[in-house]
């Protein structure tokens, strides 16, 4: 927070050729990635520079110029945290004026977004960085040299579209070789779901090694023609095609996981098989909350800790609490570590497994230093 400096309002005025491009409320400032006092504010992004002024404490404002901006990313948002853009700094100039911390910590500081914006603000301020308008000092010319600077202008504007008919002529080239390559992706895709249907029928034939490398090769292909807004728009509907598309892509990745996974996993192994048209946390669960409705084979479930999961209804409660207690006493006891490599689910997951198996009395439990360890319930064997 070293860049930053106090903002007066009462002489802050804009300075000349400077324009308010951007404003949104509810802005929480990072310092790297420490958490600062600045909670929440408004933000403002200038032609110049970001200008935040705190929504509970009048008079409470800061600004950094726009200058020290050497590169600007976005942090896309999880179940848990908001969405941000990370600005990576310069050093602060001698000259800057007084701020709110005199000590670099960081170099860079994160806005965090709790009320969106984020997409719009990161547009506006690369177009801001990139035309630097902070360095145009109008200057008005001597009347000898108006008619030499009309001239220099129209050179630069027969310039300008001179480029810009090149870069369209470029454009159109590149989405002729984009066109082309989805066309051999969608035959790639064809092409691998013959595969995997001659795999099926030669099951068990082939190594270890050859099934791994054939799915990471299916894993590579992805999701050909995945559902979009601007095909399906934003409401129910694209909802319910994203849950079919969903249903469809979790059959094979949830019968190696044993019938259920977490949905943060479900989030990211979703996203990465869409490749660039990527899905928000929001239209993921709003999707998943459509398995119901439906008809289709998978249900959204929520265990008493809190942890979300997408589930088979080929693996029922039932099912899966009856497998692992036959696996506790083929083992004789197991830790969620132990169930969760013999399973191939997440440590979360396995855990989650035991305590339901234990809240039916089917196994019981041994809370030592060691850990958490689960036997067999031998009171069931007792004769009664």
């Amino acid at each position: 927070m070293d860049r930053c400096y106090w903002y007066e309002r009462e002489h802050g005025e804009l300075a000349p050729g400077e324009r308010v491009l951007f404003q949104q409320g509810g802005i929480r400032l990072y310092d790297g990635e420490e958490r600062t006092t600045f909670e929440s504010g408004n933000l403002q992004l200038t032609t110049h520079r970001l200008i935040w002024d705190d929504e509970d404490q009048e008079g409470r404002v800061i600004a950094f110029d726009l200058a020290l901006v050497t590169a600007a990313e976005h942090i896309a948002p999880t179940f848990t945290k908001s969405a941000k853009i990370l600005l990576k700094l310069a050093k602060a100039p001698a000259t800057k004026p007084q701020g709110p911390s005199v000590i670099e910590k960081a170099a860079y500081i994160r806005l965090s977004f709790r009320k969106g914006g984020q997409n719009e603000c990161l547009t506006l301020l690369k177009e801001a960085l990139a035309s630097r308008q902070w360095e145009r000092i109008a200057v008005a010319p001597a009347k000898g040299a108006q008619l030499k600077m009309r001239s220099g202008i129209m050179g630069i504007e027969r310039g300008i579209e001179r480029k810009q008919k090149e870069t369209n002529k470029e454009v159109n080239e590149a989405f002729k070789d984009l066109d082309a390559l989805i066309d051999k992706a969608k035959n790639m895709v064809g092409l691998v779901n013959k595969f995997a249907a001659k795999i099926e029928e030669k099951k068990g034939s082939l190594s270890e090694d050859e099934t791994i490398q054939f799915k990471a090769y299916l894993l590579s292909v992805g999701i050909a023609n995945p559902v979009t807004k601007e095909t399906h728009g934003s409401g129910s509907a694209y909802h319910k095609e994203l849950s079919k598309e969903l249903a469809t892509f979790l059959d094979n990745p949830l019968q190696e996981c044993g019938g259920m996974m977490s949905l943060s996993d479900v989030y990211c192994r979703f996203n990465r098989a869409r490749g660039m048209e990527l899905v928000s946390p929001e239209d993921v669960v709003n999707a998943c909350n459509q398995f119901k409705s439906l008809s289709l084979p998978l249900r959204m479930r929520r265990f008493d800790s809190g942890v979300l999961v997408v589930q088979s209804l080929s693996h029922s409660e039932e099912v899966i609490i009856k497998t692992t207690a036959e696996l506790i006493k083929e083992s004789g006891s197991l830790t969620a570590e132990e169930l969760s490599k013999h399973s191939g689910v997440s440590i979360m997951l396995a855990n989650e497994r035991l305590l339901g198996t234990e809240k039916v009395g089917l196994v019981c439990r041994d809370d030592s230093v060691e850990g958490l360890r689960f036997y067999p319930n031998r009171f069931l064997e007792m004769d009664t």
